[in-house]
């Protein structure tokens, strides 16, 4: 998956980070895996044994590699997590795999790391951390609502496609389904919604939120219509501020940033952190699914979340 690096790369190139501020994560041990995945699972996976027609439901033909990329990933969620707990707030730069099973995995997705890290991050003491997993990715998250559906300490609310993938949808504490076709400021609404009191109900210790990018309006499996507020919306803006110019001869340079609300992905996880974080409970991000064959672009729009992110870090001076 060529998107990972890309994220990186964005960020430091547009230093919105830098280096110092980049851990790299430990592999998951299967000792870790083990309080998701099944013994038989794993071991098929990690040694290849794993049947052509298994390889069709994941998207992916088997090799070493992806076993250990998949491991790195998972580690990389467990690390966010232990940092935001310390912190306040963590993104990884990958994770968001939430179709996988404990048995198989599915649609893109080996090892469920929402899952991994949510069952570590609880611990095992009789006042166990209360997790709410925020998975906002244009497909449900089936296998963590399966997986945790019997679990008291870890709420998941999805807010999805109705009519995309997967087919058979899963049971989550709380689901929300969309139309296809639904934009910015109908889908935000949505999230508005429902955010605020389930923070309240659950009062959860910690939040691990799905920030997928494929609700965009430009990506290959999404259905939606939502914007980036990158350069699509920046150049409409413009467009707008040089006609009017024009016209009127305005010479009012804040023209240009009052004429459209902040709108799209960022303002989603930017609305998102903002709550979480003025509610004191910390947060820990993964970037979810997104899908293009521009992999340059899909880096950056993936790193959205980190930019909402560091605009929320100097705010609560974190």
């Amino acid at each position: 998956m060529g998107k990972f690096p890309k994220v990186l790369e964005s960020l430091l190139r547009d230093q919105v980070i830098t280096d110092k501020q980049v851990w790299a994560p430990k592999i998951a041990s299967t000792e870790l895996l083990r309080r998701v995945h099944t013994e038989e699972y794993l071991s098929n996976f990690i040694s290849g044994e794993i049947s052509e027609k298994d390889q069709r439901r994941t998207g992916f033909q088997w090799s070493s590699g992806l076993v250990q990329r998949c491991r790195y990933e998972t580690g990389g969620t467990v690390l966010a997590g232990e940092i935001a707990v310390q912190r306040g707030l963590a993104c990884s730069t990958a994770g968001g795999t939430h179709h996988a099973f404990p048995s198989y995995g599915s649609g893109f997705c080996l090892l469920n790391d929402l899952a991994v890290a949510a069952k570590h991050l609880m611990g095992e003491s009789t006042s166990r951390r209360r997790i709410l997993i925020v998975d906002l990715d244009v497909h449900q998250g089936d296998g963590t609502a399966f997986i945790f559906k019997d679990e008291p300490d870890v709420f998941t609310f999805s807010v999805h496609c109705g009519k995309n993938f997967p087919v058979r949808k899963q049971q989550s504490d709380l689901d929300v389904s969309l139309e296809d076709g639904i934009e910015d400021k109908e889908y935000l609404s949505k999230v508005q919604e429902h955010l605020p009191w389930l923070l309240e109900r659950i009062r959860p210790d910690l939040v691990l939120y799905d920030s997928g990018v494929d609700p965009h309006w430009e990506d290959e499996l999404g259905r939606l219509r939502l914007t980036d507020e990158g350069k699509s919306f920046h150049s409409i803006t413009h467009i707008i501020y040089r006609k009017i110019k024009a016209v009127f001869n305005v010479i009012d340079s804040s023209m240009s940033l009052c004429i459209l609300p902040v709108i799209g992905l960022y303002r989603r996880d930017l609305y998102v952190l903002q709550t979480v974080i003025k509610k004191g409970i910390p947060v820990a991000t993964v970037i979810g699914g997104g899908y293009s064959r521009d992999i340059d672009r899909l880096g950056h729009r993936h790193s959205i979340i980190h930019r909402a992110a560091s605009k929320v870090w100097r705010e609560h001076g974190l």
